[in-house]
């Protein structure tokens, strides 16, 4: 079994793959491929799938880390080219319209017309509770108990009747992968918080997490919350590797590359791929 980064905000040197501002992952094992998110746009998530010879025909099953639109933007492109009915996993608040303020100014940032698109060409399933997506690949489910810093924006918002509120990112949720004895932790932003994640997963499959990877939205961590995540951390002796990109954001790596060092902390731009057998 092994991932690979598809979309990122960086690519491998050398690379003729496109960056963007947005994630999709790939998971490959015998049993099926699958897609979690779907990046910005449909041109660079098709671009650098067919630049890694990845059809999209091929795909088992799409997941959807949440509704923000720099992993769902590629969906209206990317559904073109699959079998109607593919079946597709995600939080059951997944179709709820999320929203940007800056001052007077309010951006819708989830596409429209998501639950449309998904709907005509899915099969979707959406939960509040872990699923399996293929043998021994899960979502979290939606990560209730939150004591630690969350992976928050002060401009992400949502309608509550006439008022804005701030965004509760109830459809954040992660990919698990059973690796044996040992949990592979992949998130798309983890804005419900990377610590709160790791508690919740850990509790619910009782296995210690040894690898994790994606973006993790520690970009607007203060130097104190870098600090504690990188303390916890590096106390969590069963962790091996860090494979971090998107929305994790260049202070918070390198704090944790600091702390944990070079061998356990890792970029994972675009057309990056690991083994999960030997975590390289």
């Amino acid at each position: 079994m092994h991932i690979m980064c598809l979309v990122d905000n960086a690519v491998e040197h050398s690379s003729d793959l496109w960056g963007e501002h947005g994630a999709a992952f790939l998971i490959e094992s015998e049993d099926g491929r699958v897609l979690l998110d779907a990046g910005k746009s449909g041109t660079v998530l098709l671009h650098n799938m067919d630049g890694l010879g990845i059809a999209p025909e091929t795909l088992s099953a799409l997941a959807i880390s949440h509704a923000h639109n720099d992993h769902t933007g590629g969906l209206a492109l990317l559904l073109e080219r699959l079998p109607v009915g593919v079946p597709l996993v995600g939080n059951a608040d997944l179709y709820r319209e999320r929203f940007s303020r800056a001052g007077a100014e309010v951006r819708q940032i989830s596409p429209t017309g998501l639950r449309e698109r998904i709907e005509a060409r899915t099969t979707p399933s959406l939960s509040d509770g872990p699923q399996e997506i293929l043998p021994g690949v899960w979502t979290t489910g939606e990560i209730r108990r939150r004591s630690w810093p969350e992976g928050r924006s002060a401009k992400h918002v949502v309608r509550d009747g006439p008022n804005w509120v701030a965004d509760p990112y109830r459809d954040d949720l992660s990919v698990v992968i059973e690796r044996g004895d040992e949990l592979v932790l992949l998130c798309g932003c983890c804005h419900a918080g990377l610590l709160n994640t790791l508690d919740q997963i850990e509790a619910t499959f009782r296995r210690p997490v040894t690898g994790i990877l994606g973006g993790t939205h520690m970009v607007g961590y203060d130097d104190s919350q870098i600090s504690a995540v990188a303390h916890e951390l590096e106390g969590r002796q069963a962790l091996k590797r860090l494979y971090l990109s998107h929305c994790t954001g260049i202070g918070p790596f390198a704090a944790l590359w600091a702390a944990l060092g070079a061998d356990r902390v890792r970029p994972f731009p675009a057309g990056a791929r690991l083994d999960l057998a030997t975590m390289e």
